[in-house]
């Protein structure tokens, strides 16, 4: 490893916390050989339920080679987006807090485009390409490689220092760096994320099914929500934070410091009437730039009304 290899990755990682990003590691880019057959066995087990861009491009979810053509080296990011703030109504119909504020793409994308200009700025040319949750890129696989964390049993990346509450994400580039190690595994022997699932979808630890999440079904099913989890949903009607709330390492987790997480002031103080109730017009203004829109306003009253039929 070059001394300019060395030097160039502290600065970016200098760069990326002083841009607001929680943690930066590095991986060198390559074939995920440990993820293929994992990932081929989830896909073959139906997992991903009706996920269908999950079977897509494969070959490019494990190799970053294909994505950008000489890639050499993987950054791998975390933002905090943690809020201690909580929703008022305890009847009310729940929100992961991942999607209390402004959509992460949007806060994300700004950021890592300013790290890739800084990055050509200082070092020279560099090809490269910014990934948020948008592109086939097993993000939590090389944030565990860049030694972020590690993959606990409910698939989360968790870090000893802050928890999971944290998004992921990466700058592919074909400049060489020093790279981290591999975090190590602290989940030992506990199963508080296991034991309290309230769709049983963790299947065994470190296997969760896509199929059976209350995130999948909130989010990402655009059929009938499954009548056989009437009664199993806690209440959420847009993601779920159960196996991350009940998590010890999330007792490290400290308030986000990026303002334009902080939830709608509509929001938290909606009741359960009030979601009961919920117009198009309510909806695009508590919403309006929020990750939430990803499900339209259908797939929300779909949600709540699926909840209030057994509340």
């Amino acid at each position: 490893m070059n001394n300019s290899a060395i030097k160039n990755a502290q600065w970016i990682k200098e760069q990326a916390l002083a841009l607001g990003f929680l943690s930066c590691g590095i991986s060198k880019a390559g074939f995920l050989e440990d993820e293929a057959p994992r990932l081929e066995q989830w896909l073959n087990n139906k997992q991903h339920g009706k996920m269908g861009y999950m079977e897509n491009h494969f070959d490019k979810r494990l190799n970053p080679t294909l994505l950008v053509p000489g890639a050499k080296s993987v950054i791998s990011l975390t933002l905090n987006y943690y809020s201690p703030e909580k929703q008022i109504d305890p009847k009310a119909p729940k929100i992961a807090q991942y999607a209390y504020g402004t959509d992460y793409h949007i806060v994300i994308k700004e950021k890592l485009k300013r790290l890739l200009e800084l990055i050509n700025d200082q070092i020279g040319a560099v090809d490269g390409r910014v990934f948020v949750d948008s592109a086939p890129v097993m993000d939590k696989a090389w944030a565990a490689k860049s030694g972020l964390g590690w993959i606990g049993k409910n698939s989360n990346l968790i870090s000893k220092q802050a928890g999971s509450f944290f998004f992921i994400a990466e700058l592919i580039l074909d400049l060489e760096l020093e790279t981290d190690h591999v975090a190590t595994d602290h989940c030992g022997s506990c199963t508080a994320c296991i034991d309290a699932c309230p769709t049983e979808a963790i299947t065994n630890p470190y296997q969760v099914d896509g199929s059976k999440c209350i995130s999948y079904f909130t989010i990402e099913l655009k059929d009938a929500l499954p009548n056989e989890f009437k009664g199993k949903m806690d209440d959420w009607m847009f993601g779920c934070d159960v196996c991350q709330d009940v998590c010890p390492w999330n007792k490290f987790s400290k308030p986000n410091e990026e303002p334009l997480f902080n939830p709608h002031p509509e929001l938290l103080k909606m009741t359960s009437n009030d979601w009961k109730e919920l117009t198009l017009e309510t909806f695009k203004e508590v919403f309006k730039d929020s990750a939430v829109k990803r499900t339209k306003f259908e797939g929300l009253s779909r949600n709540i009304n699926f909840l209030k039929e057994i509340n």
